[in-house]
Formats: structure tokens, sequence, C-alpha cells
């Protein structure tokens, strides 16, 4: 009775473990002619911390250390000790259909340092294949930006694959099953979207630097140097960069990410001061900036000469990022138009960044798709390169908008001076006129006053010693009158002059001044030696005419001066009255020729 009883507890014991068991062991992946990718999830793969390296992979495959593996207690394996190796296995069933098509594993993070895959062959032994970032670019299996493994079995039955990661930075152990023909159509279109990405890099780039050469605003060439940083940045990261520019630098390769991510901050934050007016629009963050790119400085020249494992801490770079969306923010509520693109721009790149990294700790929930996520960061910079550009282009339309308002303005004032000028003229006939008809008077009286003297020295010849005198008074008056004449016409050429500096005169109006080419150098000439003549060779004082009109010669070195030489009209191209005109048109505008 006790034997029944006890037989059946350890029934029932049995059938509440084995369920548990069920649920713990590693799911395994199952693959038929129709499955062409699959990403390895989080129930298919075990893992091993190796903290010191030295297992090896007889150690690994035995009981002892089966027993040892993990479940992976994140979405995506990672390697959560960077001291430490990490040992991965999946568990692949073929069911006899997919032995003649080619396939292989690939891994998507390429800053893994090292990969030692081993995969079981037609013999069921393991051959071990080794690829990582710390490795030539030309001594991976496929030339390719990922890193790829042939299975070497296809046989009907059940496979485990060991791999052995060890990298320097924390890494997403992402393990895909592709097959060849598949795994070819996906890196074609990929390489292809990777091409539109850094055309379009390309053609801003070119497109502002032209815009640079052209109106010489530092903002354009900041953004020429921040989205080329932005370039470096996505070429780094993605492995565009290692395959073509720096293939036999691995080392380079490791840390290339944190220098780009430096210049990429440095370059966001002057051209945020630049575009945004931040040194005037909002004077303490203009100085936080300079402060943070001073410390941002420091601390890469650290990084970069003294531990390069500080690049790793990309999350530095958010801070700067931070700052110049926070200024675009603030100078846009005080109004700055433009600075609503920049704050578009800036929330894209944000919403990016928090897609891209929910899709690296499995976080989207199956709301994003896993490739729009993988892919988010670079979508987010293009549409921040594209309001970037928009706001640059606002602020074009602003200031035009600003400069044509201050021309109507400038128009408007111009108008106001002429006005000004055209009263002062009026004024100024008026009284010449009044004083030239005055003038005509006292001509008239004298000219009655002496007919009255002439009458009365024909009557009063008695009186020839009073007419003697009043005549020589006479005289002395008509000296006066002759000198207030002459007064009077300087007056009048002095006026005219004044009128003509006041007021813009029309060519053939000037040149009634200065009529000729000899009129011309004859001015020059009086001006050029009003205190003396002195040759400028030997400092003779003695000279006689030249060659030229108005001219002078030295009679000591025959050195010949020209009227024109040592002035603005000298190798003058233009008839010299017409450069005067210019010149007066100039003087009487008063700047705004």
């Amino acid at each position: 009775m006790h034997i029944r009883i006890l037989k059946r507890l350890v029934f029932i014991v049995l059938m509440m473990v084995l369920p548990a068991k069920i649920l713990l062991a590693q799911q395994v992946l199952a693959v038929d002619s129709s499955t062409f990718e699959h990403l390895f999830g989080q129930k298919e793969i075990k893992l091993l911390e190796d903290k010191k390296g030295t297992f090896t992979l007889q150690q690994v495959m035995s009981a002892q250390y089966q027993s040892k593996f993990k479940d992976n207690p994140g979405y995506y394996p990672q390697n959560y000790n960077l001291k430490s190796w990490y040992w991965f296995k999946v568990k692949v069933k073929f069911d006899g259909t997919i032995k003649h098509k080619n396939c292989l594993i690939e891994f998507f993070d390429q800053t893994t340092d090292d990969i030692t895959a081993y995969i079981p062959d037609t013999t069921g032994r393991y051959v071990a294949t080794k690829a990582g970032a710390k490795y030539h670019f030309t001594n991976r299996l496929y030339r390719h930006k990922n890193f790829e493994f042939t299975i070497l079995n296809r046989a009907q039955g059940e496979y485990t694959y060991y791999f052995r990661v060890k990298s320097l930075e924390q890494v997403n152990v992402i393990i895909v099953y592709r097959t060849v023909d598949y795994f070819i159509h996906y890196a074609l279109t990929e390489y292809m979207t990777y091409g539109l990405f850094y055309g379009m890099i390309l053609i801003f780039c070119f497109h502002n630097l032209l815009m640079f050469i052209a109106v010489k605003r530092l903002q354009y060439l900041f953004y020429v140097l921040y989205i080329l940083s932005v370039g470096f940045y996505e070429m780094s990261v993605d492995g565009i960069a290692f395959q073509y520019l720096w293939p036999t630098w691995p080392t380079w390769n490791e840390y290339a990410y944190g220098v780009a991510l430096f210049f990429l901050s440095a370059f966001a934050l002057e051209f945020t001061k630049e575009l945004l007016q931040v040194k005037t629009r909002a004077r303490g963050l203009y100085k936080l900036i300079n402060f943070v790119l001073v410390v941002r400085t420091i601390y890469f020249i650290y990084c970069l000469f003294f531990n390069k494992g500080l690049f790793i801490y990309k999350f530095v770079d958010s801070i700067t990022l931070a700052i110049a969306f926070f200024t675009g923010i603030k100078v846009w509520s005080q109004g700055f138009k433009p600075a609503r693109f920049f704050v578009l721009g800036y929330t894209f790149l944000f919403l990016g960044f928090m897609l891209k990294l929910a899709t690296v700790l499995g976080l989207n929930f199956g709301i994003v798709n896993r490739v729009l996520g993988h892919y988010s960061l670079s979508l987010s910079f293009v549409l921040e390169m594209v309001f970037l550009s928009f706001s640059i282009g606002d602020q074009v339309r602003l200031l035009r908008k600003d400069k044509d308002a201050a021309q109507e303005e400038t128009i408007k004032q111009m108008a106001i001076n002429v006005d000004l000028k055209d009263t002062i003229n009026r004024e100024l006939e008026q009284q010449v006129q009044i004083r030239t008809f005055e003038v005509i008077q006292k001509s008239d009286e004298l000219v009655k006053q002496s007919h009255i003297i002439e009458e009365q020295n024909e009557e009063l010849l008695a009186k020839n010693d009073q007419l003697e005198k009043q005549a020589d008074e006479i005289y002395r008056m008509n000296l006066l009158l002759e000198k207030d004449n002459i007064q009077l016409k300087t007056n009048i050429e002095k006026v005219t002059d004044a009128r003509a500096l006041s007021t813009e005169l029309s060519f053939e109006e000037f040149s009634a001044k200065y009529p000729d080419q000899e009129t011309c150098y004859k001015f020059l000439s009086e001006l050029k030696w009003s205190n003396g003549y002195e040759c400028s060779r030997c400092a003779n004082t003695v000279y006689c005419g030249g060659r030229m009109p108005y001219s002078r010669r030295c009679t000591k070195c025959t050195y010949e001066e020209s009227a024109l030489q040592k002035t603005i009209f000298h190798n003058n191209r233009i008839p010299i009255n017409k450069a005067f005109y210019l010149v007066y048109l100039m003087y009487t505008s008063k700047g705004t020729i």
C-alpha cells in the first residue's frame, strides 16, 4: 500500500517537473525551404561568461559546462562585463529540404572586436572561423560590413553552433540566419539605401558650400562641417568607413566613431550659435555653449591621447545636442521664427534616437518595425538636415525682408533729402533775385546822380574848386561801386557753386563749368601746385611746360609730371570731365552712391 502511494507521489512530481524543464529548455530554430531569414530571439540564445577567456570548445560542449549556460536576460544578448569573454550557442534543425541551398549566420553589430564561430561540418567536427572589427577587412568571408559565417552542414538533423565573443565596448550580439540568395538581395538593398543617404549628405554639403562662398556667412560653413561629421559618424558605426576608407586600420576603426562624435557635437553647437544669433539673443546660453565646447574638447583630447576606452560613453554627446535643442526652443520663444524649423529638426533627431534606443533594448513591443527601428537614427539625421536647411532658408528670407524694408526707408529718406535740397535752392534763388534787384536799383540811382552832377558841373563852373572835390569824391565812389560789382559777381559765382554742391546737376549742366579736358587739367594743376612746384625726384623748384597740357618739366633732371599724376585720376581710362562728374556725384550723394 505504501509502495503504491510512493509511486503515485513520484509520478505527480515528475509530471510537475517535466513541463518546467521543457519551458526552460533552449528553443530550436526549425528551418525548411521556405525560411529565408530569421532573427534569433531571446529564448533561442544561451550564453556563458568566460571571465578569464580560458574555456575551450571541448569544455564548453561538456555536460558540466552545458548546465552553466544561462538564458539571455535582455532582448538582445550583450557582453555585460567588458573584461570577460562570452560564449553563445544557438540550435538549428534542418528538415532536409534546405540541403542544396547555401546559407549562413550573420552578426549585425559592426563594432564587435572578436568573434570565433564554431560550425559543424559534414563529418561532425567543428570548424573555427574568426571575424571581427580588430581584423583587416580583407580577411572577411564576404566583403560586407557585417560578419558572416557559412553553415557547412545542411543535411537533415539538429545542429548546435557556438560563438566566442569579446569586445572592448558593450555590443548587441544580434545573430541572424539567412540563405545566401536572400543575403545578397538584402545587402544590395541596404547598400543602395546607404548610397541614397550619403548622396543626400554630399548634395547638402555642396549646396551650402556654394552658399558660403557666395555670401560668406559662417553658418553655412558650420552646417557643412556638421553634416559631414554626421556622415563620418554614420559611416564609422555602420561599417561602411571600415570597408571603403580604412580597411587595413582596425585599430583606428575602434575609436573613429568617437572622433566623429566630437566633431559632430562641436560643429552642431557652432552652427547653433551662428544660425540662432545666440550671442545677441541669449547671452547666458552663449556663454554656456562656449563652456561646454571647452569642456568637451578637453575630454576629447584626454580620450584620444590617454584613454581611448572612454569613447564608449556616447551619452556625453547627448548633453551637447540637448543644449542645442534647448537653445533653439529658447530663441524660438523669443520670437525668432527661423528657430521653429531648427527645433522641429532636433525633435525628429530626438525621436530617432529614442526609436534606436528602444530597438537596441528590444522595447518597441512590435509597435515599430525592426528595420525601421534599426535605421531610425539615419532617417532622423536626414529629416534634421532637411529642416535645418529650411531654417537657414527662412533666416535668409527674413534677412531679405528686413533689407527690403531698409531700402524702402532709405528711398523715403532720400526723397525727403531731395525735397529739402529743392527748398534750399528755391530760397537761394529768391535771395539772389532780391540782391540783384537791389544792385540794379542802386545802379540806376548812381546813373541819375551822375546826370545831376554833370548838369551841376555845367551850371556851376564858378565853383570849380568845389566841383573838383566833388569829382574826386565821385571818382572814389565809382571805385567803391566797381569793387561792389566785382564782389557781387564773386558772390553770384559762389552761390552758383554752392547750388552745384547742394544738388545733382546733369552732365550737360556740369560740363558748363568744366567743358573740356584742358579746363579739368588746369583745375588739377592749380590745386596740385597751389603751394608751389617741387620736383618729386630732385626737389628742384624751377620748371617749364611739358608735352601734356598743364604738365610741368623739371629744368634740372627733365622729369616731367602731369597734372593727373599722384591723384585719383591717374591712369584713368575714361574722359577726365566724366571722371570729374563721377566724383561730383559721389560727393553730392553723401555716400548713397
